[in-house]
């Protein structure tokens, strides 16, 4: 199992995909719980949103300001239009990461503390490996199908697996919980799901 040294391509499909899940939101789903613990469908559709926008502006080398990152800057625009807020920043981020050079850029990442840099081929896997999940968390909360093709999962599976497991992800913020053990993952999309801390099984209570 190797990594790819462009996955832009990858990442493009991986991220139509979840514009795609999101475009069948109405509003009266934004209060649905999510696999994500703690968080509804408005403050996971505000993670997302607002994180495409970071993303770009750490691309075009301004993304150093942690309020950029703060997902209330977004959350009264998705509440409003949650297809429209969502598809902008994913047309925002789809652009940024277009640019020349942009793999070799040195990226803001100050939610891992101030000062803190990554590669650009690292910050674009670690939005790929986000959007790839999040997009599955999206079409779980509101029981709509999302595939991914064999060639997306192949890509992003090496950068999962590379995700540290260990206590830091129970503290609070953490961007994954625990990976859950299983001793028979049925395919690559459960792996994915299982090391990023998400039951393959979730479903939200029916509502009453």
């Amino acid at each position: 199992m190797h990594t790819i040294s462009d996955i832009r391509p990858y990442h493009r499909i991986a991220l139509g995909a979840s514009v795609d899940v999101v475009n069948a939101i109405t509003p009266d789903d934004l209060d649905r719980p999510t696999p994500c613990a703690g968080w509804n469908l408005a403050d996971l559709l505000a993670h997302m949103t607002v994180q495409h926008y970071g993303f770009a502006a750490s691309a075009r080398g301004g993304g150093a300001d942690l309020a950029l990152w703060q997902p209330a800057t977004v959350a009264e625009a998705v509440a409003a239009d949650p297809a429209g807020a969502y598809a902008a920043a994913a047309a925002d981020v789809l652009d940024a990461f277009s640019t020349d050079g942009v793999l070799d850029a040195t990226f803001a990442m100050p939610e891992f503390g101030p000062g803190a840099t990554v590669p650009g081929a690292m910050a674009i896997g670690f939005h790929f490996v986000d959007y790839v999940v999040h997009g599955w968390d999206v079409a779980r909360t509101i029981d709509a199908p999302i595939e991914l093709p064999t060639e997306v999962i192949d890509a992003v599976l090496p950068l999962v697996l590379a995700v540290p497991d260990g206590e830091f992800r129970e503290a609070d913020g953490a961007p994954f919980a625990r990976a859950i053990t299983a001793t028979n993952a049925a395919s690559d999309v459960f792996r994915i799901l299982l090391h990023l801390g998400r039951s393959p099984d979730w479903a939200p209570a029916p509502r009453t």
